[in-house]
């Protein structure tokens, strides 16, 4: 059953609403049904704000995969009809074992990739996020967070900027709502901003002064390693005093690519032109003659790590593509062999 959780009118354009999702609707279904936005899910419902409020719809097992930020046409009844094409996705490889996809969220314009200025800055993980950014088609902001923990945050802003010199990075104080104030240009009205980053690297501190509530709760980094412990433990979609939407999502320690080669060779651009100038074209960048890559690090134009990091990363994207690829293959493979027993069954009664 469908219910009303507030009545609040929200207009399209405020939920994000764009031609891109208006060109996917027929004339009828312009007239007939009511796009709504979804704003979080749980195990057995989903909630979504509309036009007409924010309603609470029945999760049912003919629905397709949603995620938080996907746009659903809804019926006169306010039943789920049907899922409109998303602009952007956000996906990764499950975590642990498991050998499966992982929606994470969906039509986000710009994404603040939060890193905090401890101990646990790392650039290696930042490249990591901006891989899955650029693959999934999204505007990357740096976001360096803690900013007060330090002397001088321009010296981590240089650093951020050796991976890409024209990245966006901005350093704050998340419980500093002018020092925040600098995330403003990507909060306007209609625009959907989502935050990735570890545990403990501030993203509720954040959430919440751009909310002006406690809408996330926080809690202290461990001291003797500055790790964090888990506080969002949903994803979920608010609407920004400022008009702008902001999707949090769950503290991600565990990361892992899969089927994002596009996102690393925008992310490594510098190695791969290097790479061109190799000597052999299946150069490995280890010990070969005429690696350019190699000469890049002896010189310092490039860094080692840097280098380490891309060949670390490229390895995990083709193990976790092709066992993804093996999973569905035999999904196939699983599918068809049930559908033949099916069948056979079926002649067997008719026989009968």
């Amino acid at each position: 059953m469908t219910t009303t959780i507030s009545t609040p009118t929200y207009s399209l354009q405020k939920l994000g609403w764009k031609p891109y999702f208006q060109q996917q609707l027929s004339l009828d279904e312009w007239d007939q049904m009511k796009p709504a936005r979804v704003c979080a899910l749980h195990r057995n419902r989903l909630d979504v704000f509309s036009e007409h409020g924010h309603l609470s719809i029945p999760v049912l097992p003919n629905m397709p995969e949603l995620a938080v930020g996907d746009w659903i046409l809804l019926s006169g009844e306010d039943h789920f009809a049907r899922l409109l094409e998303r602009f952007s996705r956000f996906w990764r490889k499950a975590a642990g074992s498991k050998i499966e996809e992982q929606l994470i969220a969906s039509n986000v314009d710009t994404v603040f990739i939060v890193c905090s200025l401890n101990q646990d800055f790392n650039l290696s993980r930042i490249e990591r996020y901006l891989a899955l950014a650029h693959q999934s088609g999204v505007e990357p902001v740096i976001v360096l967070s803690k900013a007060d923990c330090v002397d001088d945050p321009t010296l981590f802003v240089e650093q951020v900027h050796h991976i890409d010199n024209m990245l966006l990075v901005e350093y704050v104080n998340g419980l500093d709502r002018d020092s925040v104030a600098k995330l403003a240009p990507w909060c306007r009205t209609g625009k959907t901003v989502a935050f990735l980053g570890s545990s403990g690297a501030g993203k509720s501190t954040l959430v919440n002064t751009l909310l002006a509530t406690e809408t996330q709760q926080t809690a202290s980094i461990r001291e003797e390693d500055c790790k964090g412990r888990h506080t969002t433990t949903a994803r979920s979609l608010h609407l920004m005093q400022g008009g702008g939407l902001l999707l949090d999502t769950p503290g991600m320690r565990e990361l892992q690519l899969a089927d994002c080669s596009e996102g690393l060779s925008t992310t490594f651009a510098d190695i791969e032109t290097l790479a061109e100038q190799c000597r052999f074209g299946d150069c490995a960048h280890q010990y070969e003659p005429g690696c350019a890559v190699l000469a890049a690090i002896e010189s310092g134009a490039l860094e080692e790590r840097r280098l380490r990091n891309y060949l670390k990363l490229n390895r995990e994207v083709t193990f976790n593509t092709a066992s993804i690829a093996e999973k569905r293959a035999k999904s196939k493979q699983l599918g068809r062999m049930y559908r033949t027993i099916q069948s056979t069954n079926r002649k067997h009664k008719n026989r009968e």
